[in-house]
C-alpha cells in the first residue's frame, strides 16, 4: 500500500461515495473500527505465501 492508511478520511469519503449520513457521535466509533480493521487486514497481507498456492475448494474437518 502506497502512504499511511487515514481513516477519517476513508470515513469521509466512503460517506459521500455510499450516500451516508453519519451521526457526529457515531464518527469516532466508525472511524476506530475501520481503523482496527485495517491492521487486522495489513496481517493478513502481510503473511508470506508462496505464488503457485491455490485456495482449496472444499474445506473438511
Amino acid at each position: 500500500m502506497s502512504g499511511k492508511f487515514d481513516a477519517k478520511a476513508h470515513v469521509a469519503h466512503m460517506e459521500v461515495v455510499m450516500g451516508l449520513t453519519l451521526e457526529e457521535d457515531w464518527r469516532p466509533v466508525v472511524e476506530a473500527h475501520i481503523a482496527a480493521t485495517q491492521k487486522a487486514a495489513e496481517l493478513v497481507l502481510s503473511f508470506p505465501i508462496e505464488e503457485d498456492i491455490e485456495a482449496a475448494p472444499v474445506f473438511e474437518a
